[in-house]
């Protein structure tokens, strides 16, 4: 039986997606050969990575803006050390949201003073800050779109004159924005994209150049720009499984599409949450996380007798962060709209068995 797949990340993959995957490690495009055995730079392997990069700058409709799309390595730990390598030159400032924000900001002070502008530390980062001020004189603006851990996302973003720069990774692709907004966006694949082992990194191109300090190659921007992500070899089947979920993306009517189910997804949890006396949510309602629902038992003598329900009912990967506990629900955007449903269902039956 396929499980419900509540897990963070590396997370939930379209099914159409997987299976298409499957079949291309056997023979991809006819070629007698797997994805994983042929040349990255063959035609064959090239048209998939220029089609990955297309699709991902059509579904953020920045097509023709003057962005460029990569698939990188590193995961976003390395765009946190990338980011200000490329953009800080003096100061920047940063919005503190939780774990990934601190990570960001930590390695953001080897390059430059950082301006932390806020931070939900306070409260253990269950709320979104409000009311901070952005210095006028800083190289960038950076913050973290959504919080994994903690269930919480930015739901109404600056407007700054400053470079934006923006962590997606646990949200990208699952609601509609004006990502015009955004000079530098970057998201780890293995939550809501594809497996783990590339970072999509979106850039406005006349962001770079503007630094002192000299970037060694593989950290800079325009490396990778001007090779087309080929600078070194890529994650080729992390790419192609990438490109396999943008186009199934496009089919389910894209990310206008894709917002509605993830609302109807998330409001059903919380209505739930909300209405069931024995769970109670983690994150402030104001900010709550489309992607991301955290919860927590009002009684946790009750914890073996709901983890059972919810294995008997092939629920996987609802553990919470051990910063947070109690329980994490992640609604990425392949997760089935029945799935939700079978652990509300599971919610409902524990309160009427307790």
């Amino acid at each position: 039986m396929k499980k419900h797949n509540f897990s963070a990340g590396p997370s939930i993959l379209p099914r159409e997606v997987i299976e298409q995957a499957s079949r291309d490690l056997l023979d991809f495009n006819g070629l007698g050969l797997s994805v994983l055995e042929i040349s990255h730079r063959s035609k064959d392997f090239v048209a998939v990575m220029d089609k990955a990069c297309a699709l991902a700058l059509e579904h953020l409709g920045l097509t023709d803006k003057g962005y460029t799309a990569l698939f990188l390595q590193g995961g976003a730990n390395t765009q946190f050390l990338m980011a200000p390598y490329n953009l800080l030159e003096r100061s920047a400032a940063y919005l503190n949201t939780g774990t990934w924000a601190s990570k960001a900001i930590k390695e953001a002070q080897l390059f430059g003073q950082v301006h932390e502008v806020a931070s939900s530390k306070d409260r253990n980062f269950c709320y979104i800050p409000k009311n901070y001020t952005i210095p006028e004189a800083v190289d960038y603006f950076h913050c973290t779109s959504n919080n994994t851990i903690f269930g919480t996302q930015i739901h109404s973003f600056p407007d700054t004159t400053q470079p934006l720069v923006c962590d997606m990774s646990s949200d990208i692709f699952s609601r509609v924005l004006d990502f015009s907004k955004f000079d530098l966006i970057y998201a780890g694949a293995q939550k809501n994209m594809g497996p783990a082992g590339t970072t999509l990194v979106v850039i406005k191109n006349d962001i770079l150049g503007k630094v002192s300090r000299s970037i060694p190659s593989m950290l800079d921007y325009r490396t990778h720009i001007d090779k087309e992500s080929m600078f070194n070899t890529p994650p080729v089947f992390a790419v192609h499984v990438s490109m396999l979920t943008l186009e199934w993306l496009k089919a389910q009517g894209g990310v206008m599409a894709i917002e509605k189910q993830n609302k109807m997804k998330s409001e059903r949890l919380y209505q739930e949450i909300e209405r069931n006396s024995l769970f109670s949510g983690f994150a402030d309602i104001a900010d709550r996380s489309m992607m991301n629902v955290t919860f927590n038992l009002t009684d946790d003598q009750h914890k073996e007798k709901f983890n059972t329900l919810c294995q008997e009912a092939g629920i996987s990967g609802l553990n919470g962060h051990r910063s947070v506990g109690g329980y994490r629900a992640s609604i990425y955007n392949a997760l089935p709209l029945n799935s939700v449903d079978t652990l509300i269902e599971v919610m409902s039956e524990f309160e009427r068995k307790a």
